[in-house]
């Protein structure tokens, strides 16, 4: 994880029950000095019959509870990241939102049938009040979801993210000044809440900087969301 070590109790389970393919994923918001974050393999394979994802009950942005089958029957983009990470999640937010809102204008009638959502993994500080102007800048459509600790620990783990808010680490080192290191697995899940695929997202580490592009995200919703 970039050199930020996962909590023990967290990690193992999660690392046992992970395919190989998403381990090339794992990603780090950093927000120190260049903070960037690779999703390393940027394969964007197929998920169907993973075991990733189980109903929940969040908060979303507008500080009402949502619950993972209030969106049975429609396709659910899910991103795990968080508001204040400086580099990796808006960049990649961005993108994703710009490629689905293509997907809007050349087939509107299909991308009704997707809710974007972004999965808070910093609940401390992602207040419904902080997720609403925030997601708000990306698409008219994506949803901010928050909770509890215990209750994003209990998503993260059925939705294979690993993740670690490490107090004091950001630049002015208060308590509420950190960095949450992450992975990175931007997810597409069919109506029935069941895993279809990997959203392409850039990755550093390779030649090709342009793998999360708008169009490739385009391209990518193009062939799974029938």
């Amino acid at each position: 994880m970039a050199g930020h070590a996962m909590n023990k109790d967290v990690a193992p389970p999660l690392l046992q029950s992970i395919a190989l393919p998403f381990l090339a994923l794992l990603a780090a918001c950093n927000m120190g000095a260049g903070g960037n974050a690779s999703s390393g393999d940027s394969e964007q394979g197929e998920l169907i019959g993973a075991r990733i994802g189980a109903p929940f009950t969040l908060t979303n942005q507008d500080g009402k509870p949502t619950r993972w089958d209030d969106y049975k029957g429609q396709y659910r983009l899910v991103y795990f990241g968080y508001t204040y990470c400086p580099d990796v999640c808006p960049v990649d937010l961005q993108k994703i939102m710009q490629g689905f809102a293509k997907f809007e204008k050349t087939r509107p009638a299909l991308a009704a049938k997707v809710q974007p959502m972004l999965i808070s993994v910093d609940p401390q500080r992602d207040t419904p009040a902080v997720l609403k102007p925030y997601v708000a800048a990306f698409h008219p459509r994506l949803i901010g979801l928050t909770g509890t600790k215990d209750q994003i620990a209990k998503v993260a783990k059925d939705f294979v993210v690993i993740y670690n808010a490490e107090e004091g680490s950001g630049k002015a080192g208060g308590a509420s000044d950190y960095m949450v290191s992450h992975s990175r697995t931007p997810y597409l899940f069919d109506g029935e809440g069941k895993p279809v695929a990997l959203v392409p997202v850039d990755d550093p580490a390779t030649a090709d900087v342009d793998e999360g592009a708008p169009d490739k995200v385009l391209a990518f919703l193009e062939k799974w969301v029938k």
